[in-house]
């Protein structure tokens, strides 16, 4: 998304003018500033910052300035970029009393009506008690909470893979969607085109596209707010995302109640049931607590479902393309689990290899592959350079998991760089660990997000095989293995040749949705 002629006109009258004011407002500090890539007068590294694939940029510019720790500016912005573990340890980790806070995004908090999401809030109060109702309902300790909704929309998932299994990446989509609106609200899904699954994918989509701190000259430079919506900008059309993000926070939560008061205050059990009868019983009567559950379960909604199928995606596509690994993660769930059955989470400490595939397929294509912005809160030092106030902080999360003193060939999909004598190896350094994020803003719901993908990768691979796909001559159709460029790391739309390992795999599938019970209710 270039610059328009508008942002343009904007840039000449203001960047004097922001760049005199940055200058004035700087601490005086002999210290000097990391190293970074060449500057231009009045417009720093504006023009060289990338729109897309920032994270290879960033991760270059690192190793040619010879510095873990990278620094660029523009009129108004001051970015720094952790391209080590170790840096994002010292600073986002040791030194989270400082770095936990959130640049604030005209764009996403104004424009595009979304101040609400726990991800866009500053560090204080707001974001603590939204922290910690999540926690209190999904503590990872209660896996009760959500196991038993995991399995059956799993093994429906695995039903409709048998019946169109050229669907897949649908059947996923809304499997991942169903689940939280499960969790979350007590929404059950009952048909494709489900409007909040839609509405949160279009929500997630505008998100996409505001991932890089300087995409849009509106945050870096304020005064641009100010210029008229007719003219063809960004704001413009931030504001017609505005209503989309209204309805993703209001819609489902005011569904959850109707289904309460419906149900005569027995609804389906959910984030929003329970709260709400919390609330009852307390006797508060507070409208903001009534906020705080509304932003929550919006938030892990829209988070949860698209993170987590973006993940699943990159797994099936690698095990596409590496059919050793799939045969030896299959004999393995053959060996452990059998054939009369599906897995379940109680398996996964006695499949090694399969989890060794999970944190591979973590390690080569990380979601996100650079954190949410981090906002440092005062001026630091680190390492004999200047960190200045206010500076927008990025953990360059593929920068590290392609470091190739930790992970040799990087390049290459190899499960068997995280096992030694056919147990994890601890001594490598584990992905997961970085793939959600750092310090106090990592992701609450890791958790959920881990054992859904573990859950459906095992299923999948028990009872189908994954191949590539043949034209009508029986040529292989070969995936482009290109990604979308934003906020979550997703493949392209592909296909892939999904089939049952054995005849039996239709059956076991029923018998186990039978089985599920109380789960499938939700």
């Amino acid at each position: 998304m270039g610059l328009t002629l508008t942002d343009l006109c904007a840039i000449l009258l203001v960047v004097p003018l922001a760049l005199l004011l940055r200058d004035r407002l700087k601490q005086k500090n002999n210290l000097p500033l990391p190293p970074g890539p060449k500057k231009y007068p009045f417009i720093g590294n504006m023009l060289s910052i990338p729109q897309a694939f920032e994270w290879e940029t960033y991760a270059r510019w690192g190793r040619e300035c010879g510095s873990d720790v990278i620094y660029l500016e523009g009129p108004g912005l001051s970015l720094i970029v952790l391209n080590s573990v170790k840096s994002v340890t010292d600073l986002l980790d040791k030194r989270s009393a400082i770095y936990s806070s959130r640049p604030r995004s005209t764009m996403v908090n104004e424009f595009m009506g979304l101040s609400w999401l726990m991800s866009s809030l500053p560090y204080g109060k707001l974001w603590m008690e939204r922290r910690r109702i999540f926690h209190q309902r999904f503590h990872p300790s209660d896996s009760a909470v959500y196991r038993p909704r995991q399995l059956a929309h799993v093994h429906k998932m695995l039903l409709q893979l048998v019946k169109t299994p050229q669907e897949f990446m649908e059947h996923i989509k809304y499997m991942n969607g169903g689940l939280t609106l499960s969790l979350a609200y007590g929404i059950r899904v009952l048909s494709k085109n489900d409007p909040f699954i839609t509405l949160s994918e279009r929500v997630a989509e505008s998100l996409q596209s505001l991932s890089n701190p300087h995409t849009f000259l509106i945050d870096s430079i304020p005064l641009i707010r100010y210029i008229p919506e007719y003219f063809p900008s960004a704001k413009r059309m931030a504001r017609e995302w505005h209503p989309l993000a209204a309805r993703l926070r209001d819609a489902p939560f005011a569904a959850a109640q109707k289904d309460i008061v419906g149900a005569d205050g027995v609804a389906t059990p959910s984030f929003v049931s329970r709260c709400l009868e919390n609330l009852v019983k307390s006797e508060d009567d507070d409208k903001s607590s009534y906020e705080i559950i509304k932003d929550t379960a919006g938030v892990f909604f829209l988070a949860g479902s698209g993170s987590t199928t973006a993940a699943i995606y990159t797994i099936i596509l690698a095990l596409m393309q590496s059919p050793d690994v799939q045969a030896k993660a299959q004999q393995e769930l053959d060996e452990i689990v059998g054939r009369d059955r599906l897995p379940d989470l109680c398996d996964e400490a006695s499949l090694p290899y399969l989890s060794a595939v999970i944190k591979e397929a973590f390690r080569q294509e990380p979601v996100p592959l650079v954190s949410l912005p981090h906002s440092l809160m005062r001026e630091d030092e680190y390492e004999g350079y200047r960190i200045p106030a206010h500076s927008i902080v990025l953990g360059n999360a593929w920068a590290m998991l392609h470091n190739e003193a930790d992970y040799p060939n990087p390049e290459l999909f190899r499960p068997e760089r995280f096992l030694k004598e056919g147990k994890l190896n601890n001594d490598v350094r584990d992905p997961i660990a970085i793939s959600f994020g750092f310090g106090r803003r990592a992701c609450p719901g890791s958790h959920i997000a881990l054992s859904t993908v573990w859950l459906t990768t095992a299923s999948i691979l028990s009872a189908f095989t994954i191949m590539k796909p043949v034209d009508s001559d029986g040529k292989v159709i070969e995936p482009s293995m290109e990604y979308f460029s934003g906020v979550a790391s997703q493949p392209l739309p592909f296909k892939c040749d999904i089939s049952p390992r054995h005849s039996g795999v239709k059956a076991l599938i029923r018998g186990a949705i039978d089985s599920d019970g109380e789960g499938m209710d939700t």
